[in-house]
């Protein structure tokens, strides 16, 4: 009888790319909120094939409605958590949050912020601690 296969990811003792991420919006989601937004909703997806996701959906004390794009890079050598975020995933943000809205009946006051989560990564030990960036307001609905 053959054993069973493990995936490599599991093998080797190292996070998922899932788990990383959800470490990720953690950390985003307790700053957040340390600065007193509230959350209102986690990984609101779109219905259907080709839609987008909003990783945090928060409220500010004066009732803006915020929507949180985190990324989250080890380091820069791909340009960094910031330039992963392009024309396409800005649309797919900006479609989920019009499909959130139109639940909601109206719409209030609302931004498209970025948190960044960059470092982190266990090979380098002057980037133990994860550095987080908060880009209020990062881009309009017309993805700039």
């Amino acid at each position: 009888m053959d054993k069973p296969r493990l995936d490599k990811k599991m093998d080797s003792g190292k996070p998922s790319t899932k788990s990383r991420g959800d470490a990720a919006e953690d950390l985003a989601l307790a700053h957040l909120q340390g600065h007193g937004l509230r959350l209102v909703q986690r990984n609101f997806r779109t219905p259907g094939r080709g839609g987008g996701e909003i990783d945090l959906i928060m409220r500010e004390p004066d009732g803006t409605l915020v929507f949180v794009e985190v990324r989250r890079r080890r380091g820069l050598s791909h340009g960094g958590a910031a330039a992963s975020i392009d024309g396409a995933k800005r649309g797919r943000i900006v479609l989920a949050a019009r499909h959130f809205l139109l639940r909601l009946g109206h719409t209030p006051p609302c931004r498209f912020d970025v948190v960044l989560v960059q470092g982190g990564g266990e090979a380098n030990a002057h980037h133990a601690l994860p550095r987080l960036d908060w880009m209020r307001a990062a881009f309009d609905t017309d993805g700039h």
